[in-house]
């Protein structure tokens, strides 16, 4: 759901403009950032492969809990830096990460870290339907890329082309990487 995590990024920065795309990319990215030192250590994992074909044991990044934590704690690095309001916009993003991954996800998003209490996991499981998926993040991306297209074009009628050239580029890169499982 590589794609459909960029495509709300881009969203974002098209109502907010001031706040960096980098900070945007970054903390929709926040959960998956983590995640890779905790599974190269072996901590968290993935069975499975292919776009959508595993499940992830990611039980302590992409827990309800462990989110909502990660969210926090991305939000105050950002307000000491952007200012509250930004860091606030920021950590709702990094937690939109969890919810739209639990429309994708098979059921293996624990409630709480560790997947404490073994309490049941969630997970809408459209990764089920791939094509449907692939569907849904390319739509997702392409709106995200709009609005963003569309604020900049107001802003700078000029450069309007490029960015929107550079948009659909990175979008298309993003989405293929994703359904190839780069």
């Amino acid at each position: 759901m590589i794609a459909g995590h960029f495509g709300l990024a881009a969203a974002v920065k098209a109502g907010r403009p001031a706040i960096p795309v980098w900070t945007l990319m970054l903390a929709t990215a926040w959960l998956d950032v983590v995640f890779v030192p905790l599974y190269l250590s072996g901590i968290e994992t993935v069975d499975g492969e292919g776009y959508g074909g595993g499940v992830i044991h990611a039980d302590y990044t992409h827990s309800l809990v462990g989110a909502l934590v990660l969210a926090a704690l991305f939000g105050l690095v950002a307000s000491h830096w952007f200012g509250r309001e930004t860091g606030l916009i920021l950590s709702g993003v990094v937690f939109s990460h969890w919810l739209l991954d639990l429309v994708v996800h098979h059921a293996d998003l624990p409630i709480l870290p560790g997947n404490a209490g073994d309490l049941p996991t969630f997970g809408f499981g459209l990764w089920r339907l791939p094509a449907v998926s692939a569907v849904v993040e390319l739509l997702m991306l392409a709106i995200g890329i709009g609005l963003y297209w569309r604020a900049a074009a107001k802003r700078d009628p000029k450069r309007a082309r490029t960015l929107g050239l550079s948009a659909a580029a990175f979008g298309v890169i993003t989405l293929a990487a994703d359904l190839l499982g780069v």
